[in-house]
């Protein structure tokens, strides 16, 4: 089973069925529903999520999906090693790097899956568009 960091804009992607990259999102999550691969995000990512999708969904229904998003997904919580981390880091974007720290403490971690391809240089780990990651799984 691989095992796949789903940055932000894939949650967004997925939740607010932004095509045409929905597809790829709902396709990667439907293969951790059927446990062909194990997915993670970080704490940040989930609440960035929230944040981002309640101007467009309401509060119940979006806390419900969230809630729901949590069967197929583990949550790397952010703490203060991942903060120092990024914040020392060469990373131009302290929220990418903070992504990419939490990404590298996933044991055996294959993928991280984005459409910011750009800001997760030098991650120290394979970083796919969705539409490319399918094909590893």
């Amino acid at each position: 089973m691989r095992n796949v960091f789903v940055d932000t804009n894939i949650l967004i992607d997925l939740l607010a069925d932004r095509p045409p990259f929905s597809k790829f999102a709902i396709t990667l999550f439907d293969l951790a529903e059927k446990k062909k691969v194990k997915l993670f995000t970080s704490s940040h990512s989930f609440a960035t999520t929230h944040y981002l999708l309640k101007k467009h969904v309401g509060e119940k229904e979006l806390k419900a999906l969230l809630y729901a998003l949590l069967d197929f997904i583990d949550l790397i919580a952010i703490d203060i090693f991942i903060i120092k981390k990024s914040l020392l880091s060469n990373h131009k974007d302290f929220e990418d790097a903070i992504q990419i720290f939490a990404a590298n403490s996933v044991t055996d971690l294959d993928f991280i899956v984005t459409r910011n391809l750009k800001d997760f240089k030098d991650a120290g780990v394979t970083v796919l568009p969705p539409d490319e990651v399918i094909g590893y799984l």
